[in-house]
């Protein structure tokens, strides 16, 4: 008889962020994320206009593709709050404190999930002041990337500050 084969814990928790995602609204990309501490899940929050407002699904439109705005710019003309912030909102910071945050993205037109997936800047820093340690980013269907939050208090991308000064 052969072993049964059984699913890591950070793939598991990944499957569940990136069933999250699906509820997701957004016609560029949907991302989910989930919160864990101690193998509890404490939230979990995923890519959507803020409640009562009427998301991009709705509108037909996203106002970023329709003025070829790249990936990465111009945050503001979104109609969406990131998953991460949605997940953050939806926990007290004493359940976040030394947690771990799945995230997964996935291309909202092909439905493949995105390999380079990663926090904007306004999301990093939500992260950090959250208190979360770790931060695991799916890359494929079984791969995905572990990143300490710690290091992006030190390598500060946002500022072209690196290691604090």
């Amino acid at each position: 008889m052969e072993p049964i084969s059984r699913k890591d814990k950070h793939n598991y928790y990944l499957d569940i962020a990136q069933t999250v995602s699906e509820r997701g609204t957004c016609l560029r990309r949907n991302y989910g994320a989930i919160i864990v501490k101690h193998d509890q899940i404490v939230a979990t929050g995923y890519t959507g206009a803020p409640r009562g407002r009427q998301n991009c699904i709705d509108t037909g439109f996203c106002m970023r593709d329709r003025n070829n705005i790249p990936r990465g710019e111009r945050y503001e003309l979104c109609r969406s709050v990131h998953a991460e912030a949605n997940c953050i909102i939806a926990a007290a910071r004493s359940d976040m404190i030394r947690s771990t945050m799945y995230l997964v993205g996935v291309d909202a037109k092909t439905g493949e999930i995105e390999k380079n997936a990663n926090s904007c800047a306004m999301c990093k820093r939500m992260i950090i002041n959250a208190g979360i340690d770790k931060v695991v980013i799916r890359t494929s269907p079984t791969e995905y990337k572990e990143i300490i939050v710690r290091d992006w208090v030190f390598n500060d991308d946002s500022m072209g500050i690196v290691n604090g000064y």
